[in-house]
């Protein structure tokens, strides 16, 4: 069913607005910098462990032990979202490569154009 007049006037200015806004996180460089899964993995086991220290050392009335756990909680939380340097195992974009599938040197948003473009013919 094609879209009415109104229904491709909407999307055509939705389509503009998300070109011109959006341009800056399509085109934005990246610094070879990401977030270790590993990493997130140890900080949220730091900071849960922390966080058991906290409620141990608040009911037994330690205050040492509460402020222990408690920087153990933040350095679980620095561990967790400190990006690391890319070592060109992962992609950077979180896609997953499959084996033997050769890397499109293509936008990805070039290929949902090239999609809707196919789509428009057919119909």
């Amino acid at each position: 069913m094609p879209l009415s007049e109104q229904e491709q006037r909407l999307l055509d200015e939705m389509e503009r607005h998300l070109m011109r806004n959006d341009a800056d996180v399509v085109s934005a460089p990246r610094d070879g910098r990401t977030l270790s899964y590993r990493n997130i993995v140890y900080g949220t086991i730091l900071v849960l462990l922390g966080l058991g220290g906290l409620i141990a050392g608040v009911s037994t009335g330690y205050v040492a032990i509460g402020v222990v756990a408690f920087i153990v909680m933040l350095g679980g939380v620095v561990l967790a979202v400190t990006p690391t340097r890319g070592s060109g195992r992962a992609p950077v974009d979180g896609s997953r490569a499959r084996p033997g599938a050769p890397r499109s040197s293509t936008s990805f948003m070039d290929r949902m154009n090239e999609r809707w473009d196919r789509r428009q013919d057919r119909h």
